[in-house]
């Protein structure tokens, strides 16, 4: 595999939007790394992509990318459906991953991932893309240096009106029986970064979780069939989190509330401070950060210090290629390192999905649920349903 300052070859398997507005310009922002192929199933959108992002080695087969030497990283951009089958896959063929979340539904899955990549050595990672936000990180280190003190209590949202439209098209989301119960879908798909921040930021072990799902806009249009059909699938879902030392936590996401998206807002109150967090575009501004403290309790904007940033960025640039620039930076610098630095990787994921799936398991029972899962042999002896 790779060594020290060498640059890393890239195989991004998904050519579509999310590849296009965040993987494939934070590749090219990077000198270090290059995306030597460029695969995906449909023709059309392979061969506009990569003319857009000058890539000629084009395959509509992921498995030519896990053959080829010349491939160091895996960065799987398709849909939810395949990223488990190609992460794993790539995992035994030797090369570091890069997968959009959900690696699987159910946490433990994923968990085998993360397992299969200790063994043999390999880096991990996961798009938290909101993790990477220079807000995000700068206020990481302020926690880190103690400016919040003992944690107390954590809230976060992902709240915006990307489907309160039911015109908008929509995936159709996989349901388990009948469909009379709502299947996972914003939770898993939108409250994932939040909830891996809210694991981050307080550093503590969840303990227990409740809380419930609504369907709220029922009759929408299905991307696969352009009709307008009944999904009975979470639009909206609030939750209760206890972790130990006392710490409480609440996590709030949909997206059928009326705002700007992305939408996501993270808060951490402590015993000498509190951090506010808000990743929203407004007035030509993807980020902000508020700081309290016991002495000064009005909050107040802080600047955040280049160093946050990749190179060239600021606040004024699109949320996505700032965020995810920073995530593959990120990356690449832990697998150049050949350090054991991995943050945000498959076992952070397997944490992020244990919660989730402890969410739904409580939503179905109408009850507390314990955390971790593992300690009653799965989630709670519920379907462990699938997301968008």
């Amino acid at each position: 595999m790779t060594h020290l300052n060498e640059t890393l070859g890239v195989a991004v398997i998904g050519a579509g939007r999310w590849a296009r507005k965040a993987h494939l310009p934070a590749w090219r922002r990077d000198r270090r790394a290059r995306v030597l192929r460029l695969v995906d199933t449909d023709e059309p959108v392979l061969a506009e992509s990569g003319r857009l992002f000058e890539v000629e080695d084009l395959a509509t087969d992921y498995r030519e990318a896990l053959d080829d030497p010349r491939i160091d990283v895996i960065d799987v951009v398709t849909s939810n459906r395949a990223h488990f089958e190609i992460a794993w896959a790539g995992l035994e063929a030797g090369k570091h991953v890069l997968c959009e979340k959900p690696v699987h539904h159910d946490f433990r899955q994923t968990q085998r991932a993360a397992d299969l990549a200790k063994a043999k050595g390999l880096k991990t990672k996961l798009g938290f893309t909101f993790r990477y936000a220079p807000a995000t990180l700068y206020a990481k280190d302020l926690i880190d240096q103690g400016f919040v003190g003992e944690p107390y209590v954590f809230n976060g949202y992902e709240q915006n009106s990307q489907w309160i439209d039911p015109s908008t098209p929509m995936r159709q989301v996989p349901q388990d029986g009948s469909g009379d119960e709502i299947a996972v879908s914003s939770i898993e798909g939108y409250g994932a970064p939040i909830i891996d921040i809210m694991h981050w930021w307080v550093g503590r072990p969840l303990e227990a979780v409740v809380g419930t799902m609504r369907n709220l806009v029922p009759v929408r249009m299905v991307r696969d069939t352009a009709r307008m059909e009944r999904l009975n699938i979470d639009d909206a879902d609030m939750w209760i989190c206890e972790l130990s030392s006392g710490v409480l936590a609440s996590i709030q996401s949909s997206y059928v509330t009326v705002g700007n998206y992305p939408g996501v807002e993270a808060r951490l109150y402590g015993s000498e401070g509190a951090v506010i967090v808000r990743l929203v575009e407004e007035r030509g501004v993807c980020q902000t950060l508020h700081t309290a403290t016991r002495q000064e309790v009005e909050f107040t904007e802080r600047s955040i210090p280049q160093r946050f940033f990749p190179e060239g960025g600021s606040s004024r640039e699109p949320w996505d290629s700032l965020f995810y620039s920073n995530l593959v930076a990120d990356f690449i610098s832990e697998i150049l390192s050949g350090s054991a630095d991995n943050q945000g990787d498959f076992q952070q994921g397997a944490l992020v999905q244990e919660t989730i799936n402890a969410f739904e398991a409580s939503y179905r029972s109408r009850s507390w649920v314990d955390f971790p899962l593992r300690q009653r042999g799965g989630a709670g002896g519920t379907p462990l349903a699938g997301g968008m």
